[in-house]
């Protein structure tokens, strides 16, 4: 394989890879897998990633508190979120934001974490990974006020690079709308799914703006729908979008592996 990806998203500290994670990171490498990020989802789970950075070569973490766990998260969690920011191998604040789907966590309650961490982001000159749902009017309202704020956040990085909107759900216009203020987006094997219009999002953008994600375990593209997800899936999400894009899947991996690289600093690492 002479071509390249970066999993932007994979929740690899999940009980569903305590057995095997050594083969789990084993077929991603035989896939073509450079780097996996893995964003943790409260206090716990960010140390986690961590750890499993400092185990692995090819593991970056990112830390923070998902809106589904800010309902039981304390101001205390936050503090040690920003202790934990200072880590080597820590490459952004996330995954953080809102999720309007389900009522895990009262709204007030996770626009306020949503806020105090990004104020974490600026203070430590790091990106954000975002998680939205059914709330991106919220979402992009605080985002907009914290780039209207902070203008020297990520300023040693050209725009985009403040952050990433995972598993982005909006329309081309909401993408043009975020690359304007500094963020990429990123897309999971919902790509592959028929009854997604995520695809059509991705021929109407092109693949400049983008990173590719599996966000596993969940996620599973096609053929693979039903199955446990990992980061070697990622091939198909590459694949599905230089199909759509006529372009090859070089061409995708090579441009979304730059991107993501580019947001994290990578290439200091």
């Amino acid at each position: 394989m002479n071509h390249q990806y970066i999993d932007s998203h994979a929740h690899l500290f999940f009980e569903d890879y305590k057995k095997d994670l050594p083969d789990v990171l084993s077929r991603a490498k035989d896939a073509g897998v450079k780097y996996c990020i893995v964003p943790g989802t409260d206090l716990a789970t960010s140390r986690e990633a961590i750890s499993l950075a400092e185990q692995h070569e090819n593991i970056f973490a990112c830390i923070g508190v998902h809106p589904h766990e800010a309902a039981k998260a304390t101001d205390m969690d936050l503090v040690k979120i920003e202790e934990l920011s200072i880590h080597p191998k820590v490459v952004a604040i996330g995954e953080i934001g809102l999720d309007y789907h389900y009522d895990f966590s009262p709204k007030e309650k996770q626009k306020e974490f949503f806020s105090y961490q990004i104020e974490i982001a600026v203070r430590q000159r790091l990106p954000i990974v975002v998680h939205t749902r059914e709330s991106i009017e919220d979402t992009f309202r605080i985002v907009q006020k914290k780039v209207d704020m902070h203008s020297n956040w990520r300023e040693m990085v050209t725009a985009p690079g403040r952050g990433v909107f995972h598993c982005f759900p909006g329309t081309a216009k909401d993408v043009k709308y975020l690359r304007a203020l500094g963020f990429y987006v990123s897309y999971p094997g919902i790509v592959t799914f028929k009854k997604s219009n995520s695809i059509e999002t991705v021929q109407q953008i092109g693949i400049q703006n983008i990173l590719l994600e599996t966000d596993s375990p969940y996620m599973t593209p096609v053929p693979l729908r039903g199955k446990r997800n990992e980061p070697a899936n990622i091939i198909y999400i590459g694949r599905k979008i230089a199909e759509s894009l006529h372009i090859t899947e070089e061409e995708v991996a090579r441009i979304t592996t730059e991107n993501t690289m580019h947001l994290f600093g990578l290439e200091d690492n």
